[in-house]
């Protein structure tokens, strides 16, 4: 899949993996979307209502409200790329993302996730 799919792939489509993959391995729902609520600004409303409308992916980074300042925080290797180094702001904010979930399903504490 190229770059332009993904970005138009609707975050609605790829939103119940994430929570599929966490609870693979007794995680929550609660906790996936604790995870995209530190990584964008969203509130639980807005979350709800950008997966409702079926929201693309560029269109949900470009309009988060404040990727969280600690992001530089995530560094590590997700689809055999280093994160902190994907030259791409939208991509590696989708990279972020798939890095935070996989921590999370890895059994990581909340507090190391979220950079605390």
């Amino acid at each position: 899949m190229d770059n332009h799919k993904i970005y138009k792939t609707s975050f609605a489509s790829v939103y119940p993996h994430y929570i599929t993959k966490a609870e693979k391995k007794g995680r929550t729902k609660e906790e996936v979307d604790l995870i995209i609520l530190w990584l964008t600004g969203y509130d639980q409303t807005t979350l709800t209502n950008l997966i409702n409308d079926k929201t693309d992916f560029e269109t949900f980074f470009n309009n988060a409200p404040l990727l969280n300042p600690n992001v530089h925080k995530i560094t590590g290797v997700i689809c055999g790329y280093r994160v902190e180094d994907i030259e791409h702001p939208l991509m590696q904010k989708i990279r972020y993302l798939d890095k935070l979930i996989d921590e999370l399903a890895k059994g990581k504490s909340m507090d190391k996730i979220l950079r605390t």
